[in-house]
């Protein structure tokens, strides 16, 4: 008798760097993680559907992951391990947006940066980053990903369970509901 496999957790990278894209896409793909990579903050809230349509720009294929067509609707993204320093938007632009949303603020959020700056990695924690790592990223530092990523899953169960939770006891009301008045009918 087997067991239904879980699928697969699945990161979304953003790193402006090509180097460190393929880096830490290539050590995701070995600890078995789905992996989505992109080369900026604006386009990691695109492929999540953040972005405001007036600001949207195309996605260039080469620096979008081989499911470029791929967005947030289609595909559930578990984990966001994000560069800090990027042109534009930032890595810790790009945390506080997810964290100010409503729709993403419990996908965990892993800052990785070249320098070790303590002020930087203290607001990055403290606004609500889950790690910071230093680059360049290696094998361990992916294996510390996990309890995040569980983490993440078991608040999208305890969710899940939540909303089941509230159709069970609405279905046993509706039941009791259901045999008062049909005792009431057949008392008549």
């Amino acid at each position: 008798m087997g067991t239904v496999a879980e699928t697969p957790f699945h990161v979304l990278a953003v790193d402006d760097s090509q180097f460190d894209r393929k880096l830490i896409e290539r050590l995701l793909k070995i600890s078995s993680y789905q992996v989505t990579v992109v080369d900026s903050g604006s386009k990691a809230l695109e492929f999540l559907g953040l972005y405001e349509e007036d600001e949207q720009r195309n996605l260039n294929p080469a620096s979008v992951s081989p499911d470029e067509h791929i967005h947030r609707q289609d595909v559930e993204v578990n984990l966001i391990i994000t560069d800090y320093c990027m042109p534009g938007m930032t890595g810790y632009d790009l945390l506080r947006k997810i964290k100010e949303s409503e729709s993403l603020k419990d996908i965990p959020v892993v800052i990785m940066s070249s320098e070790n700056v303590p002020s930087r990695i203290n607001r990055c924690l403290e606004d609500g980053a889950e790690d910071f790592f230093l680059k360049p990223v290696q094998l361990s530092d992916v294996k510390k990903l996990k309890p995040h990523l569980l983490k993440g899953r078991s608040k999208e169960t305890e969710f899940n369970g939540n909303k089941r939770k509230g159709i069970e006891n609405f279905d046993s009301s509706h039941d009791r509901t259901r045999y008062r008045y049909n005792a009431i009918d057949t008392d008549l």
